[in-house]
């Protein structure tokens, strides 16, 4: 495709309002794609959306901290740009989208929702946002004229393009999925294996670097278990796939995944159906594997993958010379994108949503799947469930993706709706948080908005 024919000329740059200075949308600042403008930046404190404005190499003298609309209006007019810290201040400054970053699912919804109320389409970065009612504000935005959509340079964008991709070919889907985050890495020297910066002894892993013709389920289950001591579940990993299903009818293998550990050239094999030699029970799942390489092998680098099925046996052969790579029974094929570049990528989404006023998701995503919260050990009546860190995990908390359900409060409730809220009651370990088990705010613009998204789709 030539990309440049897409977007007229008149259309000019697309003005753009972020709001999230961490890393993804710092990212955004730094990359300065030419067909977009950010003149404005919000964060929690506007001192720290000036910082990323100066780290992005805006000169101190154009920006300018503004702490309420009337200033924000006067130092905008005067050619500013603006560091504000609440995005009240600024929604009606002349803006064409707004990109949602914070990860912050409550102030997160309360963007967004504010957004579309003024007719503003949104790139929601945000899937703790999307995941619970990125469906239901993507409805409301479509009433307004204007689009909600996810980024590329994020996992969910560029995976819903691959899978659309093979669809619209033919190709039949066994699987598709990503890459987690961090590789894990085995290193001969040392007999360690390292993820995230945390290196572990596990001297079995020399036995373990290649399937062969061994049984792929009980490979799997012994690098799992070789590998204990190291994270094998991340809620974000789950939570995006989450966010995928709201476009593409795809479903998990089981409700937490297999997350397997393994090579590259493996995931075709591994990522089959039992029939033809793999883990899965049927087509069309959704996964997500732990790149396991040499300190001098190629990451996969957290991108996106779909297997599909080889029905031409020559033609796959053809293909496995070129260097595609093929399951050991050559039933399956794996295609690939390596690479989620933040949002150094993120300007073709805007763009379209701008320009087009066209989503990177489906034009009418649905509910499928809900991510949803499990006590991974008992937790008190009154435990913050306090999410933390980069990953916006919650400790002691799992997550598993089961069919999308309105909210009920004997029914579990959704991973980000329960996250940063207390335990009215006491949760055995082993059992799915409800939504009774949490103390909600009655004001939750996220508690709302999910209430108006089972409305629109479950007629409740």
């Amino acid at each position: 495709m030539y990309r440049h024919a897409l977007y007229t000329a008149s259309a000019g740059k697309v003005s753009v309002c972020l709001v999230g200075t961490g890393a993804f949308g710092r990212s955004l600042l730094a990359h300065r794609a030419p067909r977009m403008d950010i003149r404005i930046a919000v964060d929690r404190v506007a001192a720290r959306a000036a910082a990323a404005l100066r780290t992005a190499g805006i000169p101190d003298t154009h920006i300018a901290i503004c702490e309420n609309a009337n200033s924000a209006a006067k130092a905008f007019a005067a050619g500013h740009v603006i560091a504000a810290g609440d995005l009240a201040h600024v929604i009606d400054l002349p803006f064409d989208l707004l990109v949602e970053a914070t990860g912050d699912p409550e102030a997160g919804a309360r963007h967004a929702d504010m957004a579309v109320s003024n007719g503003r389409p949104v790139a929601l970065v945000s899937k703790e946002v999307d995941s619970v009612v990125g469906p239901g504000l993507a409805h409301l935005a479509a009433a307004r004229g204007v689009v909600v959509t996810p980024v590329d340079g994020d996992q969910p964008s560029l995976l819903i393009d691959l899978v659309t991709w093979a669809e619209l070919l033919g190709f039949e889907i066994v699987a598709a999925g990503k890459a987690s985050e961090y590789d894990f890495v085995f290193d001969p020297a040392t007999m360690t294996l390292t993820s995230n910066g945390e290196a572990i002894s596990t001297p079995e892993f020399a036995n373990l670097l290649e399937i062969g013709d061994a049984d792929v389920e009980a490979v799997v289950a012994a690098r799992a278990g070789a590998a204990a001591a190291l994270p094998q579940r991340a809620v974000p990993d789950l939570c995006e796939m989450g966010v995928v299903s709201h476009s593409i009818d795809l479903v998990p293998d089981r409700p937490d995944f297999h997350c397997p550990i393994a090579r590259i050239v493996e995931v075709p094999t591994i990522f089959s159906t039992r029939e033809e030699g793999g883990i899965l029970d049927g087509d069309r799942r959704v996964d997500v594997f732990h790149c396991l390489r040499l300190p001098s092998e190629v990451s996969f680098a957290g991108g996106v993958f779909v297997v599909v099925r080889c029905r031409d046996a020559e033609s796959w052969e053809m293909l496995a010379e070129k260097g595609h790579i093929l399951s050991r029974t050559r039933d399956t094929a794996m295609i690939y994108l390596p690479r989620h570049l933040l949002g150094l990528e993120a300007a073709t989404s805007i763009l379209d949503a701008v320009l087009l006023k066209r989503s990177s998701g489906a034009p009418d995503p649905k509910p499928r799947l809900d991510l949803i919260a499990l006590a991974e050990k008992d937790l008190p009546a009154g435990t913050l469930l306090a999410a933390t860190g980069h990953h916006h995990a919650i400790p002691n908390v799992g997550s598993a993706l089961i069919p999308a359900a309105p909210l009920a409060l004997d029914g579990p409730a959704p991973f980000y709706l329960a996250a940063n809220r207390r335990l009215a009651k006491p949760v055995r370990g082993g059992d799915p948080i409800t939504l009774g088990d949490v103390e909600l705010d009655p004001a939750s613009h996220l508690l709302r908005l999910r209430r108006q998204q089972d409305a629109i789709f479950f007629g409740q």
